[in-house]
């Protein structure tokens, strides 16, 4: 640091604790029915559709407005990366950046998922997470990832020189093929089940993942949704 740098930040002046820049007030968007999503959920249901994800794969799925959608993790601890499309237009998609400014940096129950300009509006909203307990560990971190991003075998090159093809990325990219989209259509992700934060540096970060086995998270859908997931290339021991 300089000698000017550091006067100036012996003279800093001390500033006030700051408040969350998008805070929820009665009638709007962002104050969610709480009572409403929780009767969704408690209502009785009728099963559609269920698979379970191989891992280094991806898949894809319609979702009608109104559905529910759980993703769990049968067998133990394991992270997911989702996409989220209008099922209608992709054009309109999951926009992690505004979500993360509207609720938080990792989302939970009642947080809702948005999507990006010129739509700007609820593309589903998280009605259980059995990972809530969960807050903030000892070193920062918390679950279910907006900060981040999917892997990519572009920056595994950049990163190492390898060649990889089973990155989430391209996971996501193979799952909506069959749809019409294409690689440039994958954006974004919420990281399903992931445990990031960011060091004192600011330096991203990932622990590992909590859930154990039946954990899950679900999903209402506010619009006719295309959602694709991705199992990541490695499974969370622990270790």
């Amino acid at each position: 640091m300089s000698s000017n740098g550091a006067e100036r930040l012996a003279n800093r002046k001390p500033i006030k604790k700051p408040v969350p820049a998008y805070l929820p007030s009665p009638g709007s968007v962002l104050t969610v029915d709480k009572a409403l999503y929780t009767s969704i959920r408690e209502a009785p249901r009728e099963l559609i559709e269920e698979f379970t994800l191989p891992i280094r794969s991806g898949k894809a799925w319609k979702a009608p407005a109104g559905c529910i959608v759980k993703i769990s993790t049968p067998e133990g601890p394991q992270v997911g990366d989702l996409n989220i499309w209008n099922a209608h237009n992709p054009r309109e998609r999951f926009w992690a950046s505004r979500t993360k400014q509207l609720h938080a940096s990792h989302v939970s129950t009642y947080d809702r998922l948005w999507s990006n300009l010129p739509y700007m509006r609820p593309l589903a909203t998280i009605i259980t997470d059995t990972l809530d307990w969960y807050g903030t560990d000892e070193h920062g971190g918390r679950v279910h990832d907006l900060l981040g991003t999917r892997c990519d075998p572009y920056i595994n090159t950049v990163l190492s020189g390898g060649q990889y093809n089973f990155q989430c990325h391209s996971n996501l990219t193979r799952a909506v093929l069959p749809y019409g989209l294409n690689e440039g259509d994958v954006h974004d992700v919420i990281n399903i089940f992931q445990v990031t934060g960011l060091d004192e540096q600011g330096r991203y970060f990932m622990n590992p993942c909590p859930a154990e086995k039946g954990d899950y998270i679900e999903f209402l859908a506010e619009q006719d949704l295309l959602m694709a997931l991705s199992k990541y290339t490695f499974e969370w021991n622990g270790s």
